[in-house]
């Protein structure tokens, strides 16, 4: 049966969720990256860290991801890949502040290409604060069919570790050195099982990757370190990304970008970027 087959019918309704921001998961990530946490409001797509799910093991499927889900379409035996978003900001989101996220599906497309079937899918999260969209967000996820034990078609290699060149005067610059306990750190930040970035012989013998693989999510995150640490008084009103190609773990991953906040890239120095991305500032 086709994907096309397999979500004809399938609409799922919108889902409200309710979270006080706290604090605490800001300090969390802000230690991982070894900055000091922010106060006040949360940076931009810091969200991350809130409104998380939290199945149950037995919910689970093989891939560490939960089996079925609300806005997981019912495709049998499905590969999850994270391929870029959006992020529009009218204003910041306090921490201490009531928010209310509100989730649908806006975008399904069903689509065929050489390596095979694939489902493009695109959520969007708006962000509410006494009834006010503070913020809206939108994640443009890929989902693959795969028959059990089929490996897929080995990934290419990871690029070796090269040390970061020192950056351009007229440039920005963050390193990001992922290893194995930053990778679980980010998975428990998030909550996030998926076996890709924590099981090494899961990840090369099953998904085809020829090391573990570092969190999309993270990556954003990394371009948004720039504006964050080098223009802390400008406030990025929009946030644009694409995930080009997966970074693993174990080389250095280095954010860079220019002052007006254009051509954000990151990514193992030499190689072509594993992310792109631009900001809008207010």
């Amino acid at each position: 049966m086709s994907i096309e087959e397999h979500i004809r019918g399938w609409e799922p309704a919108p889902v409200e969720v309710v979270e006080t921001i706290r604090p605490e998961p800001s300090t969390a990530f802000a230690g991982l990256l070894d900055q000091a946490p922010p106060t006040g409001s949360l940076p931009p797509l810091w969200t991350a860290f809130h409104f998380l799910e939290l199945p149950t093991t037995a919910e689970l499927g093989e891939d560490g991801h939960t089996r079925e889900g609300h806005f997981l379409p019912p495709v049998p035996n499905r590969r999850r890949m994270f391929a870029g978003g959006r992020l529009r900001i009218t204003a910041p989101i306090g921490i201490g502040d009531e928010i209310v996220r509100r989730s649908g599906l806006t975008s399904i497309t069903p689509k065929s290409g050489r390596s095979g079937e694939m489902l493009f899918v695109t959520l969007t999260n708006e962000y509410l604060r006494d009834g006010e969209v503070v913020q809206v967000e939108e994640q443009d996820i890929v989902y693959r069919q795969q028959e059990p034990g089929a490996a897929r078609a080995a990934a290419p290699s990871a690029p070796s570790p090269v040390e970061p060149p020192a950056a351009a005067p007229d440039e920005w610059q963050a390193v990001l050195r992922p290893d194995e306990v930053l990778l679980f750190r980010m998975s428990a930040l998030t909550y996030n099982a998926h076996r890709i970035h924590h099981d090494l012989p899961y990840t090369r013998d099953v998904e085809g990757f020829p090391g573990l693989v570092v969190h999309g999510p993270l990556l954003a995150l990394m371009l948004l370190e720039l504006p964050r640490r080098f223009a802390p008084d400008r406030r990025v009103a929009e946030f644009s990304y694409r995930l080009r190609r997966p970074a693993f773990c174990g080389a250095p991953v280095v954010a860079t970008g220019k002052p007006d906040g254009s051509d954000l890239a990151c990514g193992v120095p030499g190689a072509d970027p594993a992310i792109t991305g631009s900001v809008t500032f207010a």
